[in-house]
């Protein structure tokens, strides 16, 4: 076995009582000064929880002794948890509980200590009791194709699934069939021995779905510009079509789970403008005529809740403006309503055995000014036991809510936005940011904690996050309407963002600066280019500065399929739409980028490799006497070095304060008035 990470010793153990008198130890600050900047993007002291299937045992990732993440199991009723999986040079990033007592987890190495050595994540089993260890894929990179000594998969293999047996050791893993393809091969993966067995493939396969049954039964294909949904029917063993759409279509349909008793539940619009959760009828090949839930307003977003077991479907999670959970069974119904008295201003994801034989719950609570609780409650007792705190330093009663809101744009379209006010301002004439989101085809506002807003509004900013058109979760109309917009409709949604917070008196007209990371730095500059008038000043992080780029640089992460029939369709075609992306490029008009700008770009970034930020750097800092440079040698799309967040936002606010003025900024001995 490959010995490149060595496990710290196996004795150390923590009191969940004495570690979260460390993580809830008080913190003295000068009376005047702000909240640091470290509090808000320091990395999470504990990530995630989950209850094995049978209930005994909780498997956490929490802050270890040498300030890295680490896997570790607590007995229910017991107060010690057992730390399983530790390394002296990286963090433990994921886990799944296979059985009762087998895990999978992999690896990230937080601290970039040996970045250019750390390609993949690896993937390791262990029993919760740490014996029968077995890594499974290599970290190391191999070369596309190359094969791997031993039974070690290459690096660019990942978890999908596990088996869904109740003592079964294997789990489904992926693996591109070159490294950065959209294709997938499927894998059954035996974790205690490593042996694999190959599912084949109805074509180019780049979305598996397994059954409760742990069977393959879905396979989405792409050929060419079409999509199609393979099913693997338990009748024939054989896989037929059950629908084919065209890449960008209105009657795609997404298949989104199976139940435990065997039905398929798909998303679709079903000619609506917005997409709702329908059974898919595997018989007849087509959609149930009535969703099993619609979402006003909304896209349907979520996750099927259900019983192992007993083969019962119990509930959906689902997410408007906010998240909620759908019980269908009364009796957990009735548990919510509990927990919610007791946890009434966070969400409260409950999260139960799979046999429901216990009576105890997983809580994970969260908001928007919370960062989120695990804890465990005991229906018996009605006591609820803290896990552990994601962000010990943030204080709730510190944080500025967020409210989201409406806007019309110019065309008459009605924008999503978040606003997020200082806490104890009076809420009018404020300096403010407008915070772009990135994809730019995801949804960029959730009801949960924002590092990013937070600290700007700490600094007595207003902060403005508008979902622009060609966001998703907001129907069809939506998200077509961004079809091709990049530098125009899309960008005229940010520019009305910032109108509407002046006209309803949020913010002072003189002092509004835009800000935003990947596309989001692309409609800064974009912005800083078309409305001068607007933003007095820019902040761009790892930006787009060229769509021909995009395509012309090879040795991004992008991948073909992307290039070939995403990119073109959204976006723009390179030959077809060649004068627009020539006039929605800032790189071809940096001549009129006359505001101060602030860029900042990650060397090692794959996704919009730096190329980007050079070209454009070059280009204007001869025209424009203010723009401010800064590279970070160890990051790649997005700042996750805490030294290198304290360096950047440390910039950001001295830029502000600048550029648009200093804003109150909320003292760290504040509390809730």
């Amino acid at each position: 076995m490959h010995n490149f990470y060595k496990p710290v010793a196996c004795k150390i153990a923590f009191s969940i009582f004495s570690s979260l008198f460390l993580l809830h130890a008080p913190i003295s600050y000068a009376a005047a000064e702000p909240i640091p900047i470290a509090s808000f993007f320091k990395e999470s002291q504990f990530s995630d929880a989950r209850l094995s299937p049978d209930g005994k045992n909780i498997a956490m990732i929490m802050k270890g002794v040498n300030d890295r993440m680490v896997l570790a199991i607590l007995e229910v009723g017991k107060l010690r948890p057992e730390i399983i999986a530790n390394y002296e040079d990286k963090d433990v990033r994921t886990f799944h509980w296979i059985n009762n007592d087998r895990l999978v987890y992999d690896l990230t190495d937080l601290q970039y200590k040996e970045a250019q050595r750390f390609f993949g994540h690896g993937l390791y089993a262990v029993n919760k009791d740490r014996s029968k260890r077995l890594r499974l894929v290599t970290h190391e990179f191999t070369g596309r194709h190359t094969k791997v000594v031993g039974n070690e998969l290459p690096w660019y293999t990942h978890f999908l699934d596990i088996a869904h047996g109740s003592a079964s050791p294997d789990v489904y893993v992926i693996q591109a069939v070159e490294a950065g393809s959209d294709v997938f091969d499927l894998y059954r993966l035996n974790t205690m021995t490593g042996n694999t067995e190959l599912v084949p493939r109805p074509g180019k396969v780049n979305t598996w779905l397994i059954d409760k049954a742990g069977v393959p039964r879905i396979a989405v294909t792409t050929e060419n510009e079409k999509s199609i949904i393979n099913y693997k029917d338990p009748k024939t063993n054989a896989w037929r079509t059950l629908a084919t759409s065209t890449w960008a279509s209105n009657d795609r349909i997404t298949p989104v789970f199976f139940s435990p008793e065997g039905d398929l539940y798909v998303r679709a619009n079903n000619g609506k403008d917005l997409s709702s959760l329908y059974r898919f009828d595997l018989e007849k090949n087509q959609l149930e005529s009535e969703p099993v839930i619609s979402l006003k307003g909304y896209d349907f977003s979520g996750q099927l809740v259900y019983n192992g077991p007993q083969k019962k479907v119990l509930g959906l999670r689902y997410e408007m403006s906010r998240p909620a959970t759908l019980w269908f069974d009364d009796s957990i119904a009735e548990k919510q309503k509990q927990i919610d008295a007791l946890l009434p201003d966070t969400f409260n994801s409950l999260h139960f055995p799979s046999d429901l034989k216990t009576n105890i719950a997983l809580v994970h609570s969260y908001s928007d000014i919370a960062p989120g609780v695990w804890q465990l409650f005991d229906f018996s007792t009605g006591k609820l036991v803290r896990l552990g705190v994601s962000k010990p330093d943030i204080k709730p009663e510190q944080m500025a809510e967020k409210e989201m809101l409406n806007y019309t744009a110019r065309d008459g379209m009605q924008i999503p936005v978040n606003l997020t006010l200082p806490k104890n301002s009076a809420g009018k004439n404020l300096p403010a940011v407008v915070l772009v989101h990135g994809g730019p085809y995801l949804r960029g506002n959730h009801w949960s904690w924002n590092p990013q807003a937070q600290f700007l509004a700490s600094r007595g900013y207003a902060v403005i996050e508008p979902d622009y058109r060609g966001s998703v979760g907001y129907g069809t109309k939506h998200f077509r309407a961004g079809i091709k917009q990049w530098g125009l409709a899309m960008q005229d949604d940010v520019a009305d963002a910032a109108k509407w917070a002046i006209a309803q008196g949020y913010v002072d007209p003189k002092r509004i600066c835009i800000a935003g990371a990947s596309y989001g730095g692309y409609a800064t500059l974009m912005g800083l280019i078309k409305d001068p008038d607007i933003f007095r000043c820019g902040i761009e992080w790892v930006g787009v500065t060229d769509i021909n780029l995009l395509y012309d640089i090879h040795w991004s992460d992008f991948s073909d399929e992307w290039k070939w029939f995403g990119m073109p369709v959204l976006i723009g075609d390179q030959v077809k739409d060649a004068a627009q992306l020539k006039a929605t490029s800032p790189l071809q008009n940096t001549d009129k980028l006359t505001r101060p700008l602030l860029m900042a770009y990650g060397k090692r970034d794959h996704r919009v490799p730096i190329d980007h930020g050079t070209k454009f750097y070059k280009a204007i800092k001869e025209k424009n006497a203010n723009v401010e440079w800064v590279e970070y040698p160890e990051e790649g799309h997005g700042f996750f070095l805490l030294k290198n967040n304290i360096d950047f936002w440390g910039r950001v606010e001295k830029f502000l304060e600048q550029n648009i003025g200093k804003g109150q900024p909320l003292a760290a001995s504040d509390t809730a008035k």
